[in-house]
């Protein structure tokens, strides 16, 4: 028989002193809160980096090839790659796909209104799935359509169609400032909203068919490549591949590195997280330290009992973690009911809601990963039993004959 364990039960289910009850109560609190708000960050952190990052993935790809141009800026020059070049780019492990793409400056004016944009060029191969993901109203672009040709089809932002009072179906005339200077008309098919202000403000989206005609470049010719990997955490390995394929006029650039300054800023999340998870874990350890030092105080008598009859003061420090692991569990469980809970409640729900200028995502997105739960369980559970050696060493202080007169 574990006789510290059945002393330690005893314990638990037969306290009825009320200061004790009030403390062990509170560090028990400290614990659900403490995991629950772990179990919180994690899943917010992770789930907003995701939600972010999965957006420039959409509308940039993974990595860009293009021609290396001293100008910069929008207007890029023109290359092709052969098919054998592009099956060797495909054959890379990691790259699943490559969509062409051009991109030229314009101004939109209508309705009284002028606004800079960038026309992003796309054909018919283009997976518009990505941008029909994006589309709040309208269509992706018709390369089918024979009444109303692609190239006089255009999706713009809903920034952009604040801006200028536009609408789907409406028409506009975009001036292209080059020698000489040309005009298109284009129909609003659609109308997108990333939530990312660079991109919102910037990109109208188009046939390249359009961009080839007014740059007069040949049928082949393209402003650049999106690559999409099968595995983003691969990025910066892929990249180095297809840097050792392109010839020397060609250059690769990941996501990361064109956009550096949200991706710093999402790192410095990570600062954040970690934060908030080692005061967590320094708020229940301490909560639990200070109950289980009450308990061996307000024991003290019972303490001395037992080693006059001979008790060693091992067995005696474990029925107070015996019965600390308990309490431990107890909050455990609570926590995680509570952190799974409201994670669950607000992925469905999207019950708490965001300035999307500000944060990019109109909601707090939540990505709940159980091996993440199960590593903070596991965290926390070992770092609150090795905090607990710390007070169960005072049993060893203490002196029988004393502690049996203590009261």
């Amino acid at each position: 028989m574990n006789f510290p364990y059945f002393l330690s039960k005893r314990i638990t289910r037969g306290s009825h002193r009320r200061f004790s009850q009030l403390i062990v109560r509170v560090a028990i609190a400290g614990i659900v809160l403490g995991l629950a708000v772990m179990i919180l960050s994690i899943a917010v952190l992770k789930g907003f980096k995701a939600e972010i990052i999965q957006k420039e993935r959409n509308f940039n790809g993974d990595i860009s090839i293009f021609a290396q141009n001293l100008n910069e800026g929008y207007e890029i020059s023109p290359f092709s790659i052969d098919k054998e070049g592009l099956e060797k780019l495909l054959d890379i492990d990691g790259v699943a796909k490559l969509e062409a793409y051009a991109t030229k400056p314009g101004i939109i004016n209508v309705n009284d209104e002028v606004e800079g944009v960038v026309l992003k060029g796309i054909d018919s191969t283009y997976e518009q799935s990505r941008i029909d993901a994006m589309l709040i109203k309208g269509k992706g672009i018709d390369f089918r359509n024979d009444s109303v040709p692609s190239s006089g089809q255009i999706i713009i932002s809903s920034y952009t169609a604040n801006r200028l009072h536009l609408d789907v179906g409406d028409d506009f005339l975009m001036f292209f400032v080059q020698e000489p200077l040309r005009k298109r008309k284009f129909t609003i098919v659609g109308i997108y909203n990333l939530g990312l202000e660079e991109v919102d403000k910037t990109f109208v989206i188009g046939d390249i068919g359009v961009i080839r005609r007014l740059n007069n470049w040949e049928e082949e010719s393209i402003g650049g490549y999106e690559v999409f990997l099968d595995d983003f955490s691969q990025l910066d390995l892929v990249n180095e591949r297809i840097l050792d394929l392109l010839p020397g006029d060609l250059y690769a650039q990941t996501v990361m590195e064109s956009f550096p300054e949200i991706f710093s800023w999402l790192g410095l999340l990570d600062i954040n997280t970690i934060i908030i998870l080692v005061l967590m874990i320094v708020v229940a350890t301490i909560n639990m330290i200070s109950a289980l030092l009450i308990i061996i105080l307000e024991r003290t008598n019972m303490i001395g009992v037992l080693k006059a009859l001979g008790m060693k003061n091992r067995g005696i420090r474990r029925m107070f973690v015996y019965h600390a692991i308990y309490l431990i569990g107890i909050g455990m469980l609570l926590g995680n009911v509570l952190g799974i809970g409201l994670c669950l409640l607000q992925h469905y729900t999207h019950l708490f809601g965001l300035d999307e200028s500000s944060y990019y995502v109109s909601y707090v997105p939540i990505m709940l990963s159980w091996t993440d739960v199960l590593l903070l369980n596991v965290g926390t559970l070992f770092v609150c039993i090795v905090s607990l050696i710390i007070p169960s060493a005072l049993v060893a202080k203490i002196d029988p004959i004393k502690a049996i007169r203590f009261k």
